[in-house]
């Protein structure tokens, strides 16, 4: 689906939703419950800019003091790969916008992530992944990193590293393995009313991050949510 198509599905009676530089920010209205949105669109990759100015789109919602949910729409390269944002402190501006995300979800907004296009590395981690809850839309591709970059940091040949993405998601990239992680709560149908499917997400308990038993329970992460339950079990002790 189109950005266009995207937005009038799941705001049928109209929005205030805009694309500058390829940057996502507004907001709409379904069945009553006012919706503020944010995004990447276009496939264009963010840098220092555009992270800092999603960050600032966020810690204008949470200053209002109501809690309506944020939509943040994803469809992007990777973090700017330039000599430049590294300088200027690109890992400390994603980690900003990731952060005022999580600042949202505590502070009661419902922060729910759509990728309806691609996503990789840095920009996926600071938009997607910091969302509450992230689904997707068929086609949707994203990556915590490619197998090329992960054979380049791993030192290990790509051919090892398909075997292993071939067995565990984990290692692999696209929308059926990051599913199967648990990181991608559902894949909506575009065929329905996203509003509904919106609405219908708004609806479930959150219950706190629940990825590592989506994981589990998927079979690909058999491990995560009882290593979470270790850990947490720790924490309280110590």
């Amino acid at each position: 689906m189109e950005l266009a198509d995207i937005l009038a599905s799941l705001f049928p009676g109209g929005h205030e939703v805009a694309v500058t530089d390829n940057l996502i920010a507004g907001s709409g209205i379904i069945n009553a419950i006012k919706v503020h949105v944010i995004g990447i669109a276009g496939q264009s990759p963010l840098g220092c800019e555009g992270a800092l100015i999603l960050a600032g789109h966020v810690l204008e919602i949470t200053r209002k003091g109501s809690a309506a949910p944020i939509l943040v729409l994803i469809d992007s390269s990777s973090q700017q790969m330039s000599r430049r944002d590294e300088l200027l402190g690109l890992s400390e501006c994603l980690a900003h916008l990731a952060k005022t995300l999580l600042l949202a979800e505590v502070r009661g907004h419902r922060t729910i992530g759509l990728l309806y296009g691609g996503s990789a590395a840095g920009a996926f981690i600071a938009t997607a992944l910091a969302t509450g809850t992230l689904v997707a839309l068929p086609g949707a591709h994203p990556a915590v990193m490619d197998l090329p970059s992960m054979a380049r940091v791993t030192k290990l040949p790509i051919e090892v590293l398909k075997a292993k993405a071939e067995k565990t998601p984990v290692f692999a990239p696209g929308l059926e393995n990051l599913a199967q992680t648990g990181a991608i709560h559902s894949v909506w149908n575009p065929d329905q009313s996203l509003a509904e499917q919106f609405l219908a997400l708004l609806a479930e308990q959150t219950g706190g991050d629940a990825r590592d038993r989506l994981g589990e329970g998927r079979g690909g992460r058999p491990k995560a949510a009882s290593i979470a339950e270790r850990v947490e079990k720790e924490a309280s002790h110590a």
